[in-house]
């Protein structure tokens, strides 16, 4: 792969083996300002933290792009919100891959 997203808290040493599979010269780019966001040097593979603030406007057009199919999400699973405690915990363990749906 020659990018690596992530969007959750994830186990370091997970994170690490998932930076293994970027091809040399890739990119990783995480959300989790609170860690690190791991690289390989030596393979050329750079880390980006990224942080922003909550934009209405940006995420209307985030919509519109996943709506249009230019770009798509992996959804693994919907789950109701009485399960969201359980999914924190799976998080925090390192054991979730693409995206929840949380329902009501």
């Amino acid at each position: 792969m020659d990018l690596l997203l992530n969007l959750a808290p994830i186990d370091p040493e997970l994170f690490a083996a998932y930076v293994a599979k970027v091809r040399d010269g890739g990119r990783v780019v995480s959300t989790t300002a609170f860690m690190e966001t791991p690289d390989d040097e030596t393979r050329g593979v750079t880390a980006v933290t990224v942080f922003v603030l909550p934009n209405r406007e940006r995420l209307a057009e985030l919509v519109s792009l996943v709506d249009g199919g230019a770009l798509t999400v992996e959804v693994t699973r919907r789950i109701p919100l009485a399960e969201v405690q359980a999914l924190h915990a799976e998080a925090a363990a390192g054991r979730i891959a693409g995206k929840t749906i949380i329902l009501p």
